[in-house]
């Protein structure tokens, strides 16, 4: 069977429910054809970039990007006015959640329903948390979240220097003249900065992210993970041992995400002025995503302004690719971005050149083109299928 054929089999299914559910349905987290019109729009726009055996990018079909505008369009939903209620407990199944993982708590359950997989993740070195502060930013993104004095991104030298350069009694310190984007303080843990909007808890203590609360910032830096946690005071919390879980959904398409799926179809089409607003309206919701309590005298520092043009096709990709860094960091599709635009090699490569300057564990780290695309089929799965299962190129 061909890439393309795998590729209409899954889209089979999604069809299937497109055709037969309805819009919305009455009990919240059931598939609906809503859902499925977003995962049609996400299918066929990695189904466009037509890959070789060894995952090069050979063509960029437009009758399937056309495809993605199309069922985008049909995508019903909105924007949160604020970029944190995605991730607060109380805003699950919001207008901006087209399909999430539902999760629940006191339900008669020990635990209740909840995540531990995110709770893993959750800051290390303090009380107020536990195990096990994996998943923690790197430098590099980090760093992705600085603006110009236009309140764009900087798309080729955000990485020249670091944001936060020096730490002093413990917390970051901003380098002097530096703007970001606020959706920083909704995304990473910095230290000195407070911790999912709070400065303190009545019961608990400080809330503001520390250096200490790294897992190991010798080795891996200080930088933590906000998205996926919750307060130690919400009512969605409940700690095990050490471990931590939350009845917070997990989202796996956003609103956002149906917006640049379009965006991305429209500029591959040539139509990148078509692609400017749509854009802009995910900037401006950065922009105005300041009202929660973030960092002292954040707002300051502050600085996100639209695109007023997009002077070429080449350049109104590259703003594309750098809107989904920032809006979906720390959500997990960026490596899967990087593969299917075919660039994974190039842009990781660059990143450890840099980043394994900054952290010895990396000083071996290579991405080998044409392999690491794509984990290796495990050999019992190819043994019990006779055969059958073909392993991928380079293992």
């Amino acid at each position: 069977m061909s890439n393309e054929d795998l590729w209409n089999k899954i889209a089979d299914d999604f069809i299937f429910a497109y055709d037969n559910l309805p819009q919305s349905q009455e009990q919240v987290g059931r598939a609906d054809k809503n859902a499925a019109a977003a995962y049609l729009a996400k299918l066929r726009l990695y189904q466009a970039y037509e890959q070789n055996d060894t995952h090069q990018v050979i063509n960029i079909n437009a009758a399937r990007l056309q495809e993605v505008i199309d069922y985008a369009d049909d995508v019903t939903g909105s924007l949160e006015t604020d970029f944190g209620n995605n991730f607060l407990d109380g805003h699950d199944n919001g207008s901006e959640s087209i399909w999430a993982v539902q999760f629940s708590i006191n339900d008669g359950t020990n635990t209740g329903r909840v995540s531990f997989v995110t709770g893993l993740n959750s800051p290390h070195g303090t009380p107020l948390y536990g195990c096990c502060g994996f998943h923690m930013a790197s430098q590099n993104m980090v760093n992705a979240f600085r603006t110009d004095a236009n309140g764009l991104p900087l798309l080729d030298t955000f990485n020249n220097s670091d944001i936060f350069n020096t730490i002093s009694n413990g917390d970051a310190v901003l380098a002097s003249g530096v703007t970001i984007d606020p959706r920083i303080d909704h995304t990473v843990g910095v230290p000195g900065r407070p911790f999912k909007y709070k400065n303190t808890l009545k019961a608990s203590g400080d809330m503001v992210y520390k250096f200490s609360w790294a897992r190991d910032p010798g080795v891996y830096g200080y930088f933590g993970n906000m998205k996926e946690q919750q307060s130690p005071d919400c009512s969605c919390y409940v700690k095990n041992g050490p471990f931590i879980g939350t009845s917070k959904n997990v989202d796996f398409i956003r609103y956002a995400d149906v917006l640049l799926f379009k965006a991305e179809a429209l500029i591959q089409l040539n139509r990148y002025t078509e692609a400017l607003p749509i854009i802009n309206l995910i900037r401006a919701r950065a922009a105005a995503s300041t009202a929660m309590p973030l960092a002292a005298g954040a707002s300051d520092v502050y600085n996100v302004q639209p695109y007023v043009s997009f002077p070429s096709k080449e350049y109104a990709m590259k703003a594309l690719m750098f809107e989904r860094r920032l809006e979906f960091g720390m959500e997990g599709p960026r490596f899967f971005d990087l593969v299917r635009w075919g660039i994974a090699e190039q842009v990781l490569n660059a990143y450890l050149t840099e980043e394994k300057t900054k952290k010895d564990f990396l000083s071996n780290a290579k991405f080998t083109a044409g392999r690491d695309e794509y984990y290796p089929i495990p050999q019992r799965e190819i043994d019990f299928t006779g055969g059958l299962y073909k392993q991928n190129p380079g293992y």
